[in-house]
């Protein structure tokens, strides 16, 4: 689905609260519910859209990463192994089925019709799904500026080998459950003042799956998956920042029983520079000087992500001024353009002087061309000063 801005797509300004983005979310839900739109591709699109919204919006965390960085801070990067954060049907009904509870009689994802809407949609047998896992990754500022692959270590739950995730010790060590006679849910139909309402619960029984295991598989006791490490590759994009998160599908848990697997979400971590600082997209370095470099003007070394450059000083540089060194900052994160690398001049004056060169800074002091002669940039600032303080 094209992505659209959160907020839009609920029609709440940026200021809501979690109450009114709760209220938004239930009025788009309801208007787009698939049952009350059978066979609209454009409402069900829109019924996932608000659900993936909410998902982030009623976050506070996701939230406040969505507001700074946009659909790339909640594992938006689509492309590069990560995946875009869109939703299922499934997970719609069961992450967000309480916010239902009192318009659907309680069991919104079991929901099969309400009132005089009739539903050509049911809900087939229950997949488990494995959890997600989270790992750190730390990068500096030179494999932020270009991307990289990063290759890791994870402990998780995988697949069991020896019966291939079913957690049976065979093709037919299965039977059907009697429970809810294998469609792995239990129907429920009870009469409101709406008319009747028909409502399905996950069967106790066989927890959704329609089958009861006979004979388990001895390596994993029929859970269908074990403890293992795996070496996982993530394609990290170039331009993320600190405490981002980007979400690689598929890559967490193994689900029980061959199931779908969890996702692995990745929090990026930066490294501190020893001398740059990061801010937003550009870059800071405070470049001291003495006092001949900036009288005289000298050439200097620059450290940038990718090594050091050379760039010259100007004879009568004054300390404070900003040299703005253009295209050498960090990238957009999915997006075109670079920041800058922003040199801050200071001039450094020793703390002790040896007689002699005492002697000749008192005869430099004594120089009608060591008066200071603002600027008219510096002129307007001390005119802003002293009216600031009158």
């Amino acid at each position: 689905m094209s992505k659209r801005d959160y907020y839009e797509i609920l029609e709440v300004s940026k200021n809501a609260t979690a109450e009114e983005i709760k209220k938004a979310y239930r009025q788009q839900a309801l208007k787009f519910h698939p049952d009350k739109n059978p066979g609209d591709k454009s409402a069900e699109s829109k019924f996932k859209e608000a659900a993936e919204a909410y998902e982030v919006l009623s976050n506070p965390d996701k939230k406040a990463r969505y507001d700074r960085y946009g659909h790339a801070g909640v594992g938006g990067a689509s492309g590069n192994g990560f995946s875009g954060g869109g939703m299922s049907m499934e997970d719609i009904f069961e992450n967000f089925g309480d916010i239902f509870g009192s318009a659907f009689g309680g069991s919104f994802g079991g929901f099969s019709g309400f009132g005089g809407f009739g539903s050509s949609r049911q809900r087939s047998q229950r997949v488990n799904k494995g959890s997600n896992l989270r790992v750190k990754v730390s990068l500096d500022l030179k494999e932020i500026a270009h991307g990289v692959t990063k290759k890791i270590k994870v402990n998780k739950y995988v697949a069991c080998k020896p019966c291939s995730g079913t957690g049976a010790a065979n093709s037919s060590a299965y039977s059907t459950c009697s429970t809810c006679n294998g469609t792995g849910q239990v129907i429920r139909v009870t009469s409101t003042f709406l008319g009747q309402m028909q409502t399905a619960s996950v069967c106790h029984a066989c927890g959704g799956e329609g089958k009861i295991i006979t004979n388990k598989c001895t390596s994993c006791h029929g859970e269908g998956i074990v403890k293992d490490t795996e070496v996982t590759s993530l394609d990290i994009p170039a331009g993320v920042a600190e405490g981002m998160q980007l979400s690689v599908s598929g890559k967490g848990n193994a689900a029980r029983r061959g199931g779908v697997n969890g996702d692995l979400i990745v929090l990026i971590q930066e490294e501190k520079h020893p001398d740059l600082i990061r801010d937003g997209n550009d870059l800071i370095y405070g470049l001291y000087l003495n006092f001949a470099e900036a009288a005289l003007g000298a050439p200097v070394e620059i450290p940038t992500v990718d090594g050091k450059v050379k760039i010259k000083i100007d004879a009568g540089t004054q300390p404070g001024k900003i040299l703005r060194l253009r295209g050498k900052g960090l990238p957009e994160v999915n997006g075109y353009g670079k920041g800058d690398l922003l040199v801050n001049i200071n001039v450094w004056v020793p703390k002790t002087l040896s007689k002699e060169e005492q002697k000749t800074v008192e005869q430099l002091g004594k120089s009608t061309n060591f008066v200071p002669q603002p600027d008219e940039s510096d002129k307007s600032f001390f005119e802003k000063m002293k009216n600031f303080f009158e």
